[in-house]
């Protein structure tokens, strides 16, 4: 079983990657630095690189990347994946150097999901310094966030990510987009004391990802965000609502690359050993009118 530390980052493709440098600099407080090939780079805290936008024929999510701890867990981790059927691919020199790690490969779910995986991060030692006064990302050892990802072959996707991936399960929750509409199950998982780093979701999604979250480290900052969003032009998915699962205060807006972000503050710190996995029967406590964009699927 492949122990994995966090979300180390995500890569995103965008048509026109400048406009991720835009919106990482004007709306979320993000260092964006300009990479070869037209890509751009966001920064949030000490690691070099959390989002990745390369420039392609669409606008859509690519991969997740995943961190190990060292060289020998990685190289583990290799044979595993290839055991699992995951048919992981050693990256070349020139895609390690745009991730700044020592290495890397990539592999599918059996949903057909992109990811990376990564040890050895290269650090340029510079320090954050939010162009938008934000002081600081809540990462660390909860890395960077979460990512929730379509699995409409849910089954295999959940066992593969539990028996070879290592996540354990926080909650569950059963979607109906009708009274009428088939379950669609969301499980909600973890791979370090951040409640969630990755949810599946049993359902198709066409630009590769439901959403993924950010967090920063007060509703002071949530507040500024959402008026950021708003001068931007950012269009909103989910009004400001408080989710019952991980206790996160949070908006959801459009990024560049037609998935959705969540941006927010109070996510629980769980010590799994007195955690008791649980089924919601609703996403939110408060808040986040879902009809503003993600009404069809993505909820937490």
């Amino acid at each position: 079983m492949i122990d994995i530390r966090g979300l180390g980052y995500i890569v995103a493709e965008c048509v026109d990657p400048s406009r991720w440098s835009r919106f990482g600099s004007e709306v979320l407080g993000a260092m964006a630095f300009d990479e070869p090939a037209g890509a751009v780079r966001l920064k949030i805290d000490e690691r070099p690189l959390r989002i990745l936008a390369l420039k392609g024929g669409q606008d859509r999510y690519l991969a997740s990347g995943w961190e190990v701890a060292h060289e020998q867990a990685f190289e583990q981790a290799l044979v595993e994946l290839e055991a699992a059927g995951a048919q992981p691919r050693r990256a070349g020199a020139e895609e390690r150097a745009s991730r700044r790690v020592s290495g890397l490969a990539f592999f599918v779910d059996p949903s057909g999901n992109r990811h990376e995986l990564f040890w050895g991060v290269v650090s340029d030692f510079q320090p954050f310094v939010s162009p938008q006064g934000v002081p600081r990302y809540v990462t660390g050892d909860l890395g960077m966030g979460h990512t929730v990802l379509p699995a409409p072959k849910f089954d295999a996707t959940w066992a593969f990510w539990r028996d070879v991936m290592g996540f354990g399960l926080s909650d569950i929750y059963l979607h109906r987009a009708g009274p009428d509409a088939p379950v669609q199950r969301l499980h909600f998982t973890h791979c370090n004391a951040r409640q969630h780093s990755l949810a599946l979701f049993e359902a198709d999604n066409p630009v590769g990802c439901v959403h993924i979250m950010l967090e920063v480290d007060s509703m002071t900052e949530v507040g500024r965000a959402l008026d950021r969003r708003a001068a931007h032009g950012a269009k909103l998915m989910a009004s400001l609502g408080q989710h019952v699962n991980d206790d996160m205060t949070s908006f959801y807006m459009l990024t560049p690359s037609n998935f959705a972000m969540e941006y927010g503050y109070g996510g629980l710190v769980v010590d799994w050993t007195q955690h008791a996995v649980f089924e919601a029967t609703t996403i939110s406590r408060w808040g986040h009118d879902w009809s503003l964009g993600l009404a069809t699927g993505d909820i937490s």
